[in-house]
């Protein structure tokens, strides 16, 4: 299985810079509309979250811009799940133009399961594992994106 293709969207001129770029917000709006659909696929949707009480946060994101994203652009989020255990998930957004294979900007997600009446974590249920295994399995194959895991910082100098 290749990445999900979880969102695809118009570049609208509300989201454009001064430069004629894609605001920065708006990189990070596509990719959590990006991964509202990934908790659609998952039954973590609007009726479940209401149901359950339960439903994820954002403990920590990371976002590399790579290329240039202008007013117009038909773009489309394609997810990896890299990992999960009981409560957590951690996932991968790449941007792309539609039809293209160049990743214009990626996003690495770690998302936590919560019940909403604590807050606190909360453990997946067995049919939300059971979803995120088989994802998971499906996408083995897949090279662990170049820009996983990347740490901020500015190099010693003596």
């Amino acid at each position: 299985m290749p990445a999900l293709t979880t969102y695809t969207t118009q570049v609208l001129p509300a989201w454009v810079d001064y430069n004629g770029h894609l605001r920065d917000a708006f990189y990070l709006l596509i990719f959590s509309y990006a991964t509202d659909a990934l908790m659609d696929t998952l039954g973590l949707d609007s009726d479940n979250r209401e149901a359950s009480g339960h439903s994820l946060f954002t403990l920590e994101l990371h976002l590399n811009y790579l290329h240039e994203v202008k007013l117009g652009a038909e773009v489309e989020v394609r997810t990896q799940l890299i990992a999960h255990d009981a409560k957590r998930l951690h996932l991968y957004h790449s941007l792309y133009r539609v039809g293209e294979d160049r990743e214009l900007a990626g996003n690495e997600q770690m998302l936590l399961h919560v019940d909403l009446a604590g807050p606190h974590a909360a453990p997946f249920t067995a049919a939300t594992l059971e979803k995120l295994t088989a994802i998971s399995a499906a996408q083995a194959e897949l090279p662990k994106p170049a820009l996983l895991g990347r740490v901020i910082g500015l190099p010693v100098r003596n």
